[in-house]
């Protein structure tokens, strides 16, 4: 009689569990089908649980956290929503200098608006030069479209609590955790992150400059600091915001949702450097100068790479790397030895047709978001 009990007891947990699980789903499906604005939901009458969600900004990603309870027995889940992208774009360069030319083999794909409507062919080697541009060509405006202002936020001072390395709980010896229900913790760490792992909420920051060494853990951390570098053969998930620079050296692995961002709103140089076989899975952004500081700042990112997502640079673009994505720049240009070609790109894929329609981009822009989705479940 007593084993019967105990039995139904633990059948009528599980079932609970079972229905609250399901139950949270629902409110998740509800807040994104809502486009995540609040809104009371209502109790299920049959099962008598509660359900409710809310959002709150983490970097440039939206945290969606919904809860499901009854009683004493409560169900959370935590997840990375944003807006699916419509943006056909290939490129977008702005009309302040020359047009555009190409050399070697280079493939576009989507709609490019540019200084001319047509692009123009550059010998800068002896090899045969072929292009292939599928999509419509539009002249240009002065000035790239408005970034979201949310990106400026970001290098403004955070809400979080600020906590001393050693006041946190780690679970294992070298792990670092906090879930997503908590307050966000902020951390000023050393100049050197290695042999540590950090997962969850956490800002890392620092006063100076932090280099990842590869044997670093870090998913869905947020770094902050004048300078940023990630040694060779890195690989996690991070938002890296940056005012001097941020480089990746050869073979870096950012997954999604990464950012790497450089903001620069004085006249001195910025620069962001992506070194050989990295991969970036999100986005890529230098911003903040004028058109007059333009030389000053300046993006490359180096051959046989992938960004998947999308390039914003207000300074000048030099890219290898095959793009499954939207590039948007003020200039591109290509060094050989002491020689440089302005508004000249070479060898390149841009494809924005690659990245597909259940990718959920990186918001670069204040646009009417029409339908949402989630990037990713944290909890």
């Amino acid at each position: 009689m007593y084993f019967a009990n105990l039995y139904n007891q633990l059948n009528l947990y599980y079932n609970l569990q079972e229905e609250l699980y399901i139950q949270n789903q629902s409110v998740v499906n509800f807040a994104v089908g809502n486009k995540i604005l609040p809104q009371e939901i209502e109790k299920d009458e049959n099962s008598g649980i509660e359900g409710n969600y809310k959002t709150r900004s983490y970097g440039l990603l939206t945290l969606l956290l919904a809860e499901s309870s009854v009683g004493n027995d409560t169900v959370t889940s935590a997840h990375f929503v944003g807006s699916f992208s419509t943006d056909k774009t290939a490129i977008y360069l702005t009309n302040i200098s020359k047009p555009l030319s190409y050399s070697g083999t280079v493939k576009l794909t989507g709609d490019s608006q540019l200084p001319s409507a047509f692009i123009e062919t550059s010998y800068i080697t002896s090899g045969a030069n072929k292009i292939t541009n599928n999509g419509k060509v539009t002249v240009s405006d002065l000035a790239l479209p408005e970034i979201n202002p949310e990106f400026k936020k970001i290098f403004a001072q955070t809400q979080g609590r600020r906590t001393a390395l050693k006041d946190i709980e780690r679970p294992k010896d070298s792990l670092y955790y906090n879930s997503f229900t908590n307050e966000t913790k902020e951390i000023e760490v050393s100049s050197r992150l290695s042999n540590v792992i950090f997962k969850g909420n956490f800002i890392l920051r620092s006063k100076d400059s932090i280099r990842i060494q590869k044997n670093a853990v870090l998913e869905d951390v947020i770094l902050i600091a004048p300078k940023i570098t990630f040694e060779a053969g890195f690989k996690g998930t991070v938002q890296a915001f940056a005012t001097k620079g941020i480089e990746l050296e050869e073979k870096v692995v950012l997954n999604y949702p990464s950012v790497i961002c450089v903001y620069n709103a004085n006249e001195a140089e910025s620069k962001i450097k992506i070194k050989k076989e990295s991969i970036i899975s999100g986005a890529v952004v230098l911003f903040g100068n004028s058109i007059e500081e333009l030389d000053k700042n300046s993006m490359e990112i180096a051959e046989e790479g992938l960004i998947f997502g999308d390039i914003y640079c207000t300074g000048k673009l030099f890219l290898r790397s095959t793009v499954y994505g939207s590039v948007y720049t003020n200039r591109f240009f290509i060094q050989t030895g002491a020689t440089s070609y302005d508004n000249t790109i070479a060898d390149l894929e841009i494809n924005s047709d690659k990245r597909p329609d259940y990718f959920i981009s990186i918001p670069l822009f204040t646009t009417q978001k029409t339908r949402y989705g989630i990037l990713k479940k944290v909890l």
